[in-house]
């Protein structure tokens, strides 16, 4: 078996510097801040789930930020093992709308309607 078959809590970290790609990483710091982010879009989904509020700009701009600081594949891994199933239908979503997932891909994750509406309205 190999050291990323599958990710955990242990793994995590290594994975996510293995495919970290930001030229203007200064130190470990900037790094963490990055990886920060899928914290804060889980945040972002959780007050969504609960109030109904979506943040639709601030969560593209996590996304994208992620996705500009770690391969795609790497990132899409990434976001789907730390996000709650509950919200990877908004995830698919956002990563659709963004064309960082294609249609085949997470195929048995349904998309969030509500979602699709609020980004065709952008």
């Amino acid at each position: 078996m190999k050291l990323f078959d599958e990710l955990n809590n242990d793994n995590f970290e290594l994975y996510a510097a293995k495919h970290y790609r930001n030229p203007a990483c200064l130190d470990v710091n900037d790094f963490k801040e990055d990886l920060s982010r899928f914290k804060y879009i889980n945040r972002l989904l959780k007050k969504y789930e609960k109030t109904g509020v979506l943040a639709e700009r601030l969560i593209l701009n996590h996304i994208i930020t992620v996705y500009n600081v770690f391969d795609i594949t790497a990132a899409t891994r990434m976001l789907f093992y730390r996000i709650p199933p509950i919200h990877w239908p908004a995830i698919k979503t956002f990563l659709l709308y963004l064309n960082y997932l294609r249609e085949d891909q997470k195929k048995d994750i349904v998309t969030d309607l509500y979602v699709a509406k609020k980004l065709q309205s952008l």
